[in-house]
C-alpha cells in the first residue's frame, strides 16, 4: 500500500471487509420529516450493537454483521457542521443508450450472515425499533449463487482488493482525517433480460464481461473498438495508478414473477472513483461505447451513502462532531 499512513487511521472501521456472505439483506430507508423521527433514528442506531448481540449470540459461527450507511440530507439532518469531503446525492447518468437513475435513501442497512433467518430476523427488529419514523424505500434480499457466480453465470467480485489492500481502496484515510475509517458507499439494483443473454453465445458474452465464463480467466479486449465489462470498470487515474472497489454484490430474485437480478454494492474510499466507473459504463470509453452489459442488465435504483467508522457513528447519532 502506498500514499497513505494507516498507522495514525482508527481501527473502529464498520465491517466493510467481512468475507463474502451466503445471504444478506439490502435495506433503504427514507426518514419521515420532523424532530420526532430523528429522535427515534439517533436512538434505534444507538441500539443496533445491542440488536446485533441479540440475533447473532444464537449462532456465533453464522458471522452475522450489519453495516449502516448515511445519506447526505439525513446527515445534514443528524449534524449540519461536519460531514465526509465528497458526500453527496447520487448523480445520475445519461448515456445515449442506457440511463443510470438516481432514487431516494437516508438510510442503508447491509445485513449479512451465512444463514438467511439471522439477517431476517436483526431486519424485522430493526424496522420494529425504527416504526413509522421511516419508509421502506427498498428491502432486496440477497443470496449465494453456486460458486460466487452472478445470474448471468459468471463469477462476481473477482477484482476485490483482498487483506492489506482493502484499507487502502475502502476506507477514507488522512485526506479527511474526521471520517478516517470510514467508507462511501453506492447502491444500485439490476435487473436482467435472462432470455436476451441466454440467446447470444457464450463467446459473446465472454467478450462482453471480458472473462471465461466456466473458470473465470480474463481476456484481453480487442486493440481498438469495444471495451469489455471488466475494462470499463477498472479505473486509472491520471498518474497510472489503478483504483480498486470492494464489491459485495449479490443476486436476487423471484423464478415465479420471472425477476433475476444483482444488487450492485460498491465501498470506496473515494466516492469519485465509483462514479468514474459508472460513467464509463453508461456514456462509453470513448463516448457513445457503452458497456454493453447494459443491453442484457437495467439499473433500477441508485443511490449513495456513506458509512463512517464506529466512533463517528457514535459521535453523529449523538449529536456530536468527529474529532
Amino acid at each position: 500500500m502506498t500514499g497513505h499512513t494507516w498507522d495514525r487511521v482508527p481501527i473502529d472501521a464498520q465491517s466493510i471487509e467481512a468475507p463474502l456472505s451466503r445471504a444478506a439483506i439490502f435495506l433503504v430507508l427514507e426518514v419521515l420529516e420532523g424532530d420526532g423521527a430523528i429522535d427515534v433514528v439517533r436512538s434505534s442506531l444507538g441500539s443496533l450493537d445491542d440488536l446485533l448481540k441479540t440475533v447473532g449470540f444464537r449462532n456465533l459461527h453464522d458471522k452475522l454483521s450489519c453495516i449502516v450507511a448515511i445519506g447526505s440530507a439525513l446527515w445534514d439532518r443528524l449534524d449540519s457542521s461536519n460531514r465526509p469531503a465528497e458526500l453527496k446525492p447520487f448523480s445520475p447518468i445519461e448515456g445515449s443508450t442506457h440511463k443510470a437513475p438516481a432514487t431516494p435513501g437516508d438510510m442503508l442497512f447491509h445485513i449479512r450472515a451465512e444463514r438467511f433467518d439471522l439477517c431476517f430476523e436483526l431486519c424485522k427488529l430493526l424496522l420494529d425499533t425504527l416504526g413509522d419514523a421511516v419508509r421502506v424505500v427498498d428491502e432486496t434480499s440477497g443470496f449465494r449463487y453456486f460458486d460466487a457466480r452472478d445470474l448471468l453465470g459468471f463469477i462476481d467480485g473477482t477484482a476485490n482488493p483482498v487483506g492489506h489492500d482493502i484499507p487502502e481502496a475502502a476506507l477514507v484515510g488522512d485526506e479527511d482525517r474526521p471520517f478516517a475509517g470510514g467508507s462511501y458507499v453506492v447502491v444500485q439494483k439490476y435487473l436482467h433480460n435472462l432470455s436476451a443473454w441466454k440467446a447470444i453465445s457464450v463467446d459473446e458474452q465472454e467478450k462482453i464481461i471480458g472473462r471465461t465464463k466456466a473458470d473465470n480467466i480474463e481476456l484481453d479486449d480487442e486493440k481498438a473498438g469495444q471495451k469489455s465489462h471488466k475494462t470499463l470498470a477498472t479505473i486509472v487515474d491520471e498518474h497510472g495508478v489503478e483504483h480498486d472497489i470492494l464489491r459485495d454484490n449479490m443476486p436476487f430474485g423471484s423464478a415465479g414473477r420471472r425477476e433475476f437480478g444483482t444488487y450492485f454494492i460498491g465501498y470506496s474510499r473515494r466516492l469519485w472513483v465509483i462514479e468514474k466507473m459508472l460513467e464509463r459504463m453508461f456514456v462509453g470509453e470513448p463516448p457513445g461505447a457503452h458497456d454493453k452489459i447494459l443491453d442484457f442488465s437495467t439499473a433500477h435504483t441508485g443511490t449513495t451513502f456513506f458509512a463512517p467508522s464506529r466512533s463517528a457513528l457514535a459521535k453523529l447519532v449523538r449529536g456530536r462532531d468527529p474529532d
